[in-house]
């Protein structure tokens, strides 16, 4: 079963066992999460899709918290050319790992 979910402005693909960094949410590692807003659910073999408008109703994705943590972090550099104006500064961005554990369509 696959599914496409909506989650921190951004749709991600999923299906069962799947594990993916997602935008920080809200819950302690080894808490359950459900997603509700999912827009499409198909059979692995693409024979039963369902397609929402904008959402499928009573469709969720269930998944678990595996760890919350910051990425790499990158460098944002402003320069600008015979002003003698530079800037140099680090971010690094939270994410939450989830994995995926069962589609309910």
């Amino acid at each position: 079963m696959i599914a496409v979910i909506k989650t921190g402005g951004k749709q991600y693909k999923v299906s069962p066992k799947d594990k993916l960094k997602v935008e920080k949410l809200e819950g302690e590692e080894g808490a359950k999460i459900t997603f509700d807003e999912v827009l499409l659910v198909s059979s692995e073999d693409s024979k039963d899709i369902k397609i929402g408008e904008p959402l499928i109703e009573k469709a969720k994705v269930e998944a678990k918290i595996l760890r919350q943590a910051r990425a790499k972090k990158v460098m944002v550099v402003k320069h600008k050319a015979k002003k003698r104006y530079n800037v140099k500064r680090g971010h690094r961005q939270y994410f939450t790992e989830v994995e995926i554990e069962k589609i309910v369509a």
